[in-house]
């Protein structure tokens, strides 16, 4: 594609690896949590190169500049020439990482498990207050 060019927005995070499948990604952005210039966009918004698209992804959050166009999903090395992050949002992100890896491992954020057998039993219990 060339510069003058555009694509859905949808389809671009789709194309450059930023969500699984294109339902996800206008999931993502129907549900506001994609920005394009700080203003919230729906799936069908066209994007052009330069244009600052910020991604909130769980708890990380992606800052990039549009660097490319693509209406296909491309390889991994072949998408990440679509954009360019920037150095803040790296440098957060990394941040982010780092300090849920450390409550993780302190314990403070038990690892998301279901409740065992004894665990159910004990629910009841409390529920049914027999």
């Amino acid at each position: 594609m060339t510069a003058d060019e555009k694509i859905r927005i949808d389809k671009w995070l789709w194309a450059a690896r930023f969500f699984k499948t294109r339902s996800q990604a206008a999931e993502a952005v129907a549900g506001g949590k994609v920005h394009v210039a700080g203003n919230r966009v729906k799936p069908a918004r066209a994007i052009a190169v330069g244009e600052e698209v910020r991604i909130q992804k769980g708890p990380y959050e992606f800052v990039v500049t549009v660097l490319g166009l693509a209406g296909r999903r491309l390889s991994a090395p072949e998408a990440q020439q679509l954009y360019r992050e920037s150095e803040a949002s790296v440098q957060q992100r990394e941040a982010v990482y780092e300090e849920r890896r450390l409550r993780r491992e302190a314990g403070i954020v038990p690892p998301p498990t279901r409740p065992g057998k004894r665990d159910r039993r004990l629910i009841k219990k409390f529920i049914r207050k027999d």
